[in-house]
């Protein structure tokens, strides 16, 4: 495999979210490190809240349909995270639980089928000074039980308003450092994961 496909996504919807900004700079550091970049808007898929017995009338709604497809044809995910009380934002849990569930129109490309064996990272984001620090284990445990590979590094970008320049790279050199061999790992996980 030349080029890893990796999925890049903020997970908040907000119009002026700071996760969104610093995933611009994750999605320059992949795409840097040697991977083909989609960055999604999770405005794009909007999906209602998880409920057992809407799936079982409606089944998955066909947003859910489309990015389950995305994941299947990627490599790897690098989840950008705000930190909502010191946890996971619920529009991700329930992206992530919508898409985790089979389609029996498209048993290939559904289900835990998305996820299996595909590398991921995460990245906190905070406006605060830990920059997300308590929402990055909550979401490795997540990806990893969903059958993700997460990656040992990561990274929690503090000060998030202020922190990625014009050009799209932390302001922070050690920062862009550290989010430049976090990319270069997750690129290396997902060449080696789906080779």
């Amino acid at each position: 495999m030349n080029q890893p496909r990796i999925v890049v996504v903020a997970g908040s919807r907000r119009r002026e979210a700071l996760s969104r900004r610093v995933a611009q700079a994750c999605a320059l550091a992949v795409r840097n490190a040697g991977a083909e970049v989609e960055s999604i808007d999770l405005d794009d898929y909007p999906a209602p809240l998880y409920d057992g017995d809407l799936e079982a009338d409606s089944g998955l709604p066909e947003p859910v349909v489309r990015l389950q497809r995305l994941l299947h044809a990627s490599d790897g995910l690098l989840v950008v995270n705000p930190e909502y009380n010191g946890s996971i934002t619920p529009l991700l849990k329930n992206t992530l639980d919508w898409c985790s569930r089979p389609n029996p129109a498209d048993p290939e490309r559904s289900g835990g089928k998305v996820y299996a064996g595909r590398a991921a990272a995460v990245v906190g984001s905070s406006p605060g000074a830990l920059g997300g620090m308590r929402v990055l284990f909550h979401v490795r445990d997540i990806l990893g039980y969903l059958g993700m590979q997460v990656i040992p590094q990561q990274l929690a970008v503090a000060k998030a308003g202020e922190a990625v320049g014009d050009d799209a790279r932390l302001r922070d050199a050690a920062q862009q450092d550290m989010l430049d061999k976090l990319a270069a790992a997750l690129v290396d996980s997902a060449r080696r994961l789906r080779s």
